[in-house]
């Protein structure tokens, strides 16, 4: 017996039938688009590795220049070194569609505040070079962590998305398709019962008119020879 009530009848099995069938290739959509998003996903979660490691690389790099740096100056010569910079970053942000998934694209670029071609805002006079060290550690490690925060935004995205996609595939895989076999099924015996109980039934009417025909048949003999018998007597 199914677990919902099911009608028996053909409009019925035909519905079935052809929701069996989206159902069944709806499955097969997604299990392959799942199966996808998950090589994506470990794709970038290597790289989200090789990229961390990286990152945190440079941050401990420009953090102990940063940090000499502080010891061989005083406060006041290193807030006042740093406190104009020469560049200025513009950060541009577009979307990139991924199995259905609109994961971020980071880009930026920077622009000089003042003549010339290097990053430092301070002259190399009054200023240590620890601090130099630093500022080139920070400028220099700046990409990766925009690259790293896009593929951690990225795989958040994608590990959402492959989670809802995988209660799709489940709710389909065992909920939808057996239920569906299940009513087709019980839908099909029921009909099958039904046509044999209408042979049974067609059967016992024709067995009966046979017999009333035949009945027929022996009273109009029996009459018939009743009236031949009768002149003779």
């Amino acid at each position: 017996m199914p677990a919902t009530t099911v009608n028996a009848t053909r409009m019925e099995l035909t519905r079935l039938k052809k929701k069996l069938a989206t159902s069944t290739r709806g499955h097969k959509l997604l299990k392959d688009k799942r199966d996808e998003m998950m090589k994506q996903f470990l794709e970038m979660v290597r790289e989200n590795r090789a990229l961390r490691k990286r990152v945190e690389e440079g941050m401990i790099r420009a953090y102990g220049s940063f940090t000499v740096a502080s010891a061989l100056m005083s406060s006041e010569m290193l807030e006042q070194s740093l406190l104009y910079p020469k560049q200025s970053v513009e950060l541009d942000m577009k979307y990139q569609n991924i199995m259905g998934v609109n994961t971020p694209v980071y880009q930026f670029s920077t622009r000089s505040n003042a003549s010339g071609g290097d990053i430092y805002p301070y002259g190399f006079a009054t200023t240590s070079g620890e601090l130099d060290g630093a500022v080139d550690a920070l400028s220099s490690v700046f990409q990766d962590m925009l690259r790293l925060a896009q593929i951690e935004k990225a795989t958040q995205l994608l590990a959402e998305e492959i989670e809802k996609t995988r209660r799709r595939v489940n709710a389909l895989e065992y909920v939808v398709i057996p239920e569906c076999q299940e009513n087709i099924k019980y839908i099909t015996m029921k009909l099958s019962e039904n046509e044999r109980n209408n042979t049974i039934r067609l059967m016992k009417v024709k067995d009966m008119m046979l017999a009333e025909s035949l009945e027929e048949k022996r009273q109009e003999t029996a009459k018939a020879l009743k009236l031949f018998d009768s002149p003779t007597q």
